[in-house]
């Protein structure tokens, strides 16, 4: 089966020991375009969030590098061609488990922000990452975006008060 791209939203609240986890959705999707269980995280270059994909974007990053280099000839620009792909490949390829658990480092925790949970957006050939206050900061285009990490966190926040009321025990 070849992979179909990242698409849906979902959110993952902070685990124990600094742990995330991988939601479903995403995690099959990563596992189908890296041939297992390896997460690339890098730092958005334009917002502030997470990218997140497989590692079959290797060859798609090698190719994006020579049409902005190929476009930037063509207009008679200059191109940092080492500077570019230091940013394109600067991605750390984190391991996850079967659960989808991934410990975020600490660097890109930081960059983004990260607190105590984790809002995932589908992007085609990748999906970003953000801390739901920093997404609520991006202007009305993100205003679906916004609105399905509001649901999500609402459920999230029902569900912790459920398992609250139990006593943690699952019902």
């Amino acid at each position: 089966m070849s992979f179909g791209g990242f698409s849906g939203q979902a959110y993952s609240p902070a685990g124990d020991k600094g742990r995330f986890v991988l939601p479903p959705l995403f995690r099959k999707a990563v596992k189908e375009s890296s041939e297992g269980r390896v997460l690339c995280l890098a730092k958005h270059d334009r917002w502030n969030c997470l990218m997140g994909f497989g590692l079959s974007r290797k060859a798609e990053l090698e190719a994006q590098l020579d049409r902005e280099e190929d476009r930037a000839l063509a207009r008679d620009q200059d191109f940092d061609r080492d500077m570019r792909a230091m940013q394109l490949f600067g991605f750390v390829e984190v391991p996850f488990d079967d659960s989808g658990r991934f410990v975020m480092p600490d660097h890109l925790r930081s960059l983004a922000n990260v607190d105590d949970g984790l809002y995932f957006h589908g992007g085609g050939r990748f999906f970003t990452i953000w801390n739901p206050s920093e997404l609520d900061g991006m202007g009305e285009q993100w205003e679906s975006a916004q609105a399905a990490c509001h649901n999500l966190l609402s459920e999230a926040a029902a569900k912790a008060k459920s398992g609250a009321k139990s006593g943690g025990r699952k019902k």
